[in-house]
């Protein structure tokens, strides 16, 4: 008896102590981990979701597509509600493409109530994972951003990042205009982790579709060209710009390598550059037609006006001779021009003086950038006349110790072509800015009466010539500089710009080409075909006719 009174007052005290335990606990759990558990309940209970807006459709001038969204699944996971993670991220980790540890490690994370497990999923995939209906795993439909053409103005494009915001090109100088205004949803589940309900708590507004001047089928037979140089001069890098020297609508902007829009990731950085806008260069002779245009516009010289040069001359410390070894000549300055005489350009910038030099170079936008709207255009580089040494006028007279973009010398040629007005460039339709003068037009006309005879007989461009229409252009063949303050061995920039036709220029290419090799380098072997195929398609595109 006494035995079992013993017994009994022993379960009493440790039932008496478990009470006093769990009393102690719902006391601990109600006080203080209240906040912390109340906010793991409502998260297995309620999520809030971004909800991005669907972006804008950019088009090329006529309308083709270039950049869509489109919709895609992303799946998330509340790791408090997964039952089985082991089981889960083998099911999980095909259809996602992850690694199954990977995702083995978020769907286990006790810490969080939400974690992405892949975001912007194809729609058939994501399906798939909805089928499995497994515990704690949700999905939700977001727009993802495709571009329908792939690599075609991948550079011009640019792309977004995965939260649907532009991370280069077009996507990101006009970000406000595409993204639209994000919204917020809320998802309500049962006690089992089961949606039950979606409150759309802020509704998003889609970005406006946004047209360009580019024309796909320009740009496409650019882009080809490009391939083409490529492909037989094994160059580091080639850049190809189309415009209407009348309005600045750039018609094509081309880079070689090419990139796929819809792999961004997978090409290397060289690649994803826009150099037309963000690459400077030395250009050459291709600048000889400023530094005539300014001392014509000073009224030091006219197309007439005869230089005596010598093989070569002396700068400073400089000995500047020509492309090809000649005698002693007198030249007209307009063949200085069509020849592309080194001492000749030279002798004319020594006329003009530093000062006036600068200002007229300057006054072709050179040394800032022309306001294109596109993200990370450079400058270049244009030293000031205090800046100058003893050979920096001779040096800069031939396009050499300075530094343009593409853009900057296509836009420099549309003055000349327009009639001495420049048409700023730009790739927005209806986005236009106020034209400038920058030389008188009877200058202009000189200019382009002048580089008609380059791709003329004793020119240095027959080559870029196209049967039934006159053409006005200028070749450049540039060293590039080297690590040592020097330039660099073996090491060009080839380039040819143009407008077409010379007496009424409605169309206007530049090709740059980067370090070709196989012993094949100059602007007039180079860039001048490309130039003369890139017209020959277009000039009968465009419906111009010859003349």
């Amino acid at each position: 008896m006494r035995l079992i009174e013993r017994r009994i007052g022993l379960l009493f005290a440790v039932f008496l102590l478990l009470l006093v335990a769990a009393t102690a606990r719902a006391g601990w759990l109600g006080t203080v981990r209240a906040d912390e558990l109340r906010s793991r309940a409502l998260t297995q209970q309620e999520e809030e979701l971004v909800v991005p807006a669907r972006r804008g459709t950019i088009t090329d001038r006529h309308g083709l597509e270039l950049a869509v969204s489109e919709d895609a699944v992303t799946v998330f996971a509340n790791p408090f509600l997964v039952e089985d993670p082991v089981t889960t991220a083998r099911k999980l980790a095909p259809l996602l493409g992850e690694p199954e540890s990977e995702v083995l490690e978020l769907i286990s994370d006790d810490e969080r109530g939400f974690v992405y497990l892949r975001r912007k999923l194809d729609a058939d995939r994501g399906e798939k994972v909805e089928e499995l209906e497994l515990p704690g795993i949700g999905t939700v439909v977001e727009p993802k951003r495709r571009y329908p053409q792939d690599h075609l103005a991948a550079q011009l494009l640019g792309t977004v990042g995965t939260d649907n915001v532009g991370l280069s090109g077009v996507e990101v100088s006009r970000e406000e205009q595409l993204h639209g205004t994000d919204g917020r949803r809320r998802l309500v589940k049962d006690a089992l982790g089961k949606p039950i309900s979606i409150v759309e708590l802020e509704r998003s507004e889609a970005g406006e579709d946004l047209r360009l001047t580019i024309d796909a089928a320009i740009q496409e037979r650019t882009e080809a060209v490009l391939a083409d140089v490529g492909e037989v001069y094994r160059p580091k890098g080639a850049t190809a710009l189309v415009l209407d020297p009348r309005n600045g609508e750039v018609l094509a902007l081309a880079n070689w390598p090419r990139v796929d829009a819809n792999d961004w990731a997978g090409a290397p950085d060289y690649a994803r550059q826009n150099r037309a806008v963000m690459s400077s260069y030395e250009p050459g002779s291709t600048f000889k037609a400023f530094t005539v245009a300014s001392a014509l516009e000073a009224g030091l010289v006219d197309p007439s006006t005869p230089f005596d040069l010598p093989p070569q001359i002396e700068v400073a410390d400089r000995t500047i001779g020509e492309a090809h070894a000649r005698g002693p000549v007198t030249l007209a300055v307009r063949d200085i021009l069509a020849q592309s005489s080194n001492v000749g350009a030279v002798k004319i910038a020594q006329r003009s003086g530093a000062e006036r030099f600068d200002h007229w170079v300057r006054r072709f936008g050179f040394g800032t950038a022309t306001g294109l709207d596109l993200p990370g255009e450079a400058d270049g580089i244009v030293l000031e006349p205090a800046e100058y040494t003893g050979p920096t006028l001779g040096n800069m007279a031939i396009g050499q110790g300075l530094a343009v973009t593409p853009i900057q010398m296509a836009a420099g040629y549309s003055a000349i072509a327009n009639d001495g007005v420049l048409q700023p460039p730009h790739v927005i339709a209806g986005a236009a800015r106020e034209p400038r003068r920058v030389i008188s037009p009877t200058t202009a006309r000189q200019i382009a009466t002048m580089l008609e005879g380059v791709l003329g007989p004793g020119g240095t461009a027959p080559e870029a010539a196209v049967e039934g229409y006159e053409l006005a252009g200028k070749t450049g063949t540039a060293e590039k500089p080297g690590e040592d303050g020097g330039y660099a061995e073996g090491k060009y920039v080839a380039s040819f710009i143009g407008f077409a036709p010379a007496d009424d220029p409605q169309l206007l290419v530049a090709v740059m080409v980067d370090e070709p090799s196989l012993g094949v380098y100059s602007g007039a072997e180079v860039a001048a075909p490309a130039f003369e195929k890139i017209v020959s398609f277009a000039l009968p595109y465009l419906r111009i006719p010859p003349g």
